[in-house]
């Protein structure tokens, strides 16, 4: 299943180290989390992620209502993303 979605950067600091992550829009994690698939560790789901030219396999997690997608630092430098971008996120769902 491939999904394609725009999303704003938004950085999560309840650490030492900050996260940055893309929120899928909330319908849509809403029905992605209705489908079958195998249980995984926090609920999360087996993604291939693609912004602009760097594709990775990855997880997305169910947080807050919505699926999120962590954003690595190699991949924001790829990128030039920064906290605040606005990025469009293809990702083939692998688990389903």
């Amino acid at each position: 299943m491939q999904i394609e979605f725009d999303s704003v950067v938004t950085r999560w600091d309840k650490r030492v180290e900050s996260w940055f992550f893309a929120t899928m829009p909330e319908e849509l994690s809403l029905e992605l989390r209705e489908l079958p698939s195998p249980p995984r560790g926090f609920g999360s789901l087996r993604v291939r992620a693609r912004i602009g030219s760097s594709i990775w396999p990855t997880s997305i997690f169910f947080s807050d209502g919505a699926f999120v997608l962590p954003l690595k630092k190699a991949i924001r430098q790829e990128q030039s993303i920064a906290e605040g971008d606005v990025v469009t996120v293809d990702l083939d769902i692998i688990d389903l």
